[in-house]
């Protein structure tokens, strides 16, 4: 790759040093010189974390992003063991749940086959349909008479790609632009360019012992976060919506139960007073509050991140959405499929395929998780971490130059390295 074995290493000091300018950090900024971060080949990361088998068309080779995204990740994962002392394999949680739920690549539609890449009139764009009622806005969308995938793949086929989603997006519906592999961040509108996350310092006092986390996200970056969080010693309190229940219960059971394995459960219903009394309260008592919830909502929840860590200086915010907190895009509907497209986090292979499973929403949850540990220590503030920023970040230049080449194993494939051959594994997760 272009950034060679280093590419982890550049990471894990760029990630801290962002974190130590954030938080006006000066311990945290000596540091990243001094981080270790094991040095290894992209494509050798990529094959063995499970998910190059998840990335490509099923009766294809698999493939490799267009970035050294492996190596990235694994860069944030060292600076999470930096922070929290634990051990964590971070290219391997983008197989997770494939993992658990046995999937395997399916091209230009994802592994979950929620979400599907398709041909526009001058170029390409990610769609979502996950929702009951998504399929009910289509012909209002796409001023067609069905909602089957044939008419939807049809009628985008003819339209600009941009206008198509724009107008998909006005509807509340999960559909983005994918970005050619020349597109520039100007292009893509990426506001952070090479930062995954903007933070807000608190300026209050640095959290002491044990964290107390608050989650009231749902799916999976979110819940993910607060799983990490927990094993590094926090107490972690999920709040269940009595009104809309986490979809990942019953949807990815087993997923479920991994990241919640251990922590306590309150359920509230928004819609009575007492509960909402109790829910101010469980904030009043957190040191991290976890949500994953569009803009529009926080606000007429009257939970601003901004506000509520103006009035508890001290306080760790962290807002996971699709596109942001703020900007023209704040409140577009995005998943972990199709923000990720948007993001570049893609392979190419006559088309841009998925990459992974649903890789935007584990990877938020691992650089969501780092930050949250870092603002927490350094006296609190908002962490505005958004699905289709972190994909941007792991997918922007230098991408990779150097030509992979693979052969076939028994019934797998392997991946030739500097380092010798290394066989493209299956997906794996972690133990409850």
């Amino acid at each position: 790759m272009a950034e060679g074995a280093d590419a982890a290493g550049i990471e894990a000091r760029l990630l801290l040093t962002d974190l130590a300018e954030s938080a006006h950090d000066e311990a945290l900024a000596r540091s990243a010189e001094q981080i270790a971060v094991g040095s290894r080949d992209d494509a050798a990361l990529w094959a063995a974390s499970g998910a190059m088998h998840l990335t490509g068309h099923a009766d294809r080779p698999p493939l490799l992003p267009r970035a050294p995204v492996a190596s990235r990740l694994a860069g944030a994962a060292a600076v999470w063991t930096h922070l929290s002392g634990l051990p964590l394999d971070g290219p391997a949680l983008l197989g997770e749940r494939a993992a658990l739920r046995g999937l395997s690549r399916r091209g230009t539609t994802s592994a979950g086959g929620g979400s599907q890449i398709l041909r526009a009139a001058d170029g390409w764009v990610a769609l979502t349909l996950s929702r009951p009622d998504d399929r009910e806005l289509v012909p209002a969308w796409l001023q067609v008479d069905d909602a089957d995938d044939e008419t939807i793949s049809d009628a985008v086929a003819v339209a600009p790609a941009a206008a198509t989603a724009a107008a998909g997006q006005e509807l509340g519906l999960a559909v983005a632009v994918v970005p050619p592999p020349s597109a520039s961040s100007d292009e893509q509108q990426i506001a952070r360019g090479t930062h995954p996350w903007l933070i807000s310092p608190g300026g209050g006092p640095p959290a002491s012992g044990g964290l107390r986390v608050l989650d009231l996200s749902a799916l999976w970056a979110g819940p993910l976060c607060a799983n990490l969080l927990g094993l590094a010693g926090a107490e972690v309190v999920t709040v269940d919506s009595v009104g809309r229940p986490d979809g990942a219960r019953l949807g990815d059971p087993d997923l479920f139960a991994l990241l919640h394995k251990g922590h306590a459960s309150v359920p509230i219903d928004l819609r009575d007073h007492d509960d909402r009394s109790r829910l101010g309260e469980l904030i009043g008592a957190a040191d991290v509050v976890i949500t994953s919830v569009r803009p529009r909502a926080l606000a007429q929840l009257d939970l601003w991140p901004h506000d509520q860590v103006a009035r508890r200086p001290g306080l760790t915010w962290v807002a996971i959405t699709g596109y942001g907190l703020t900007g023209p895009w704040a409140n577009r509907v995005g998943y972990g499929d199709d923000t990720a497209a948007a993001g570049g986090l893609v392979a190419e292979d006559g088309t841009p395929v998925f990459c992974a499973d649903a890789a935007a929403d584990p990877s938020t949850g691992l650089y969501a998780a780092v930050a949250a540990t870092a603002v927490a220590r350094a006296g609190g503030g908002v962490v505005d971490v958004a699905l289709r920023e972190v994909a941007a970040h792991l997918s922007r230049a230098p991408h990779g130059t150097d030509p992979v080449q693979l052969r076939p194993d028994g019934d797998g494939w392997q991946v030739v390295t500097p380092g010798g051959p290394v066989a493209v594994a299956r997906p794996k997760a972690r133990t409850a």
